[in-house]
């Protein structure tokens, strides 16, 4: 049986090291490599979902989870009073680099508008 080519999921199974921050009801949370704000965590279903164009009716309660978790970190971070952006990229032209649905958690610091 070949390994898991998908590195976030991979993540969510602890194969691949990462500094997580919530694990749970499904959902992994873990900060950004590459961190585009003083917060970036990346908040992913333990279930591959490709991206949101893959999502359905029957991922609304796992989509729901992810935005909850999110809000959750941010007040744990410290970042929910002052705000933070919640960002889901869908396929290449939009930056999604990682073909598992994911939230990008960023704020820390005012964020640059407009995005793009």
């Amino acid at each position: 049986m070949a390994a898991n080519p998908c590195l976030f999921c991979r993540i969510a199974s602890g194969e691949i090291p990462a500094t997580v921050i919530f694990r749970g009801e499904g959902v992994t949370a873990f900060r950004d490599i590459a961190p585009q704000a003083p917060t970036h965590v990346l908040i992913i279903p333990d279930q591959h979902i490709s991206g949101a164009a893959e999502v359905t009716g029957v991922h609304d309660e796992m989509v729901g989870r992810l935005v909850r978790v999110a809000a959750e970190i941010a007040r744990q971070e410290g970042i929910a009073e002052s705000g933070y952006r919640l960002i889901v990229n869908q396929g290449r032209d939009a930056g999604q680099s990682v073909p598992h649905l994911h939230v990008h958690l960023l704020g820390g610091a005012q964020l640059r508008v407009p995005l793009g």
